[in-house]
């Protein structure tokens, strides 16, 4: 059986119309959703970038990327998309700034109907609860858009090999684990996992919640 939640079947639904659909996303809203945006703008987001919003959920940080960027410059993608128009209809100061074509469902990180435009793309807190493996696609898989500047992306880490084969008390309290969610990786392991997908990595020093590691790739263009 499965430990994420967000696979068990009626997840949403009921977070939905229980009215949770922020809770669902992980808690602290209003602050992590500023600090998505913060990390952006000094990772050089500028209003006429295009972003694309990997694990968007019910909008916690495209409510405030949305009036931040030009109109249409904002495409979010997440396994529901039941759980982004929820975020469209209650979040959005003006949702005339967001056509909700732009929100797309994809649960393997193939990005399907994403414009080639995308300069910059974000997936915050969502590889913690997913199988490594599921970076791999995303790496791979957004190789294919030549316009993109940088991918900024968190993981929570285990500090050496014998560590990370067992549960880890993260600095925030979180317990982190080897073969279940929420997952941690050895930091080689994550240099070696990003390169050999053909990007260039580096760490922030960025204190984020429950600890979590933003790190920023860059493609390797020749």
């Amino acid at each position: 059986m499965s430990t994420n939640p967000y696979e068990t079947v009626g997840f949403y639904d009921s977070a939905i119309a229980a009215g949770k659909h922020r809770a669902i996303v992980g808690g602290r809203w209003e602050e992590t959703g500023r600090i998505e945006l913060t990390i952006l703008r000094e990772g050089g987001l500028l209003p006429h970038h295009h972003l694309l919003d990997i694990g968007a959920g019910a909008l916690r940080l495209g409510c405030k990327a949305v009036p931040y960027l030009d109109p249409g410059h904002y495409w979010a993608t997440d396994a529901s998309r039941d759980i982004l128009l929820a975020g469209y209809r209650t979040e959005l100061d003006n949702p005339t700034r967001l056509d909700p074509a732009r929100l797309i469902e994809d649960a393997r990180f193939e990005f399907p109907g994403i414009p080639d435009t995308i300069t910059h793309a974000i997936a915050f807190a969502v590889f913690p609860h997913l199988p490594m493996t599921h970076l791999r696609y995303a790496l791979t898989n957004l190789r294919r858009f030549d316009r993109l500047e940088r991918f900024l992306f968190t993981v929570f880490l285990a500090p050496d090999p014998a560590t990370a084969m067992t549960p880890f008390r993260q600095a925030d309290g979180v317990v982190t684990h080897a073969q279940r969610a929420p997952y941690h990786i050895l930091a080689d392991d994550l240099a070696d996992l990003v390169h050999g997908c053909g990007w260039h990595m580096t760490r922030s020093s960025v204190m984020l919640p429950r600890g979590q590691i933003l790190f920023t790739a860059q493609p390797i263009r020749a």
